[in-house]
């Protein structure tokens, strides 16, 4: 039986560090897109915007050379959600970073290698 998937609230663009600021820049001088913290105040690795209904993230990341869109999906049934994909070849990527202790979801890349996490509902 397919599981439910429906688009999540986040969307996050992954920067190196040389396009990190003018990322910022163009999100929140350029088009005035709201501002949200964070973490917190001072945070400079991520800063969130809204975007409509959902919060786009611009995190800085030290290990890419060029940005990534990275999206979310979320499931009624994590697991039966990570049965599906296996079963159509798309595969878990939980290489790809770190989750939470306990976190129910995990990552998959689309054949364009998009990543998506997976998440619980």
């Amino acid at each position: 039986m397919k599981p439910a998937f429906k688009p999540g609230g986040n969307i996050a663009i992954k920067t190196p560090p040389h396009e990190f600021e003018q990322t910022i820049i163009f999100y929140r001088d350029i088009l005035g897109f709201e501002q949200v913290d964070a973490l917190s105040p001072d945070n400079i690795e991520s800063i969130q915007f809204r975007f409509g209904d959902k919060r786009l993230w611009i995190d800085k990341c030290p290990q890419l050379s060029q940005a990534e869109i990275w999206l979310e999906v979320v499931t009624d049934d994590i697991e039966s959600a990570s049965r599906y994909l296996k079963e159509k070849n798309c595969y878990r990527r939980d290489e790809i970073e770190p989750l939470p202790d306990g976190f129910q979801g995990f990552w998959v890349a689309s054949p364009s290698n998009i990543i998506h996490l997976l998440n619980q509902e």
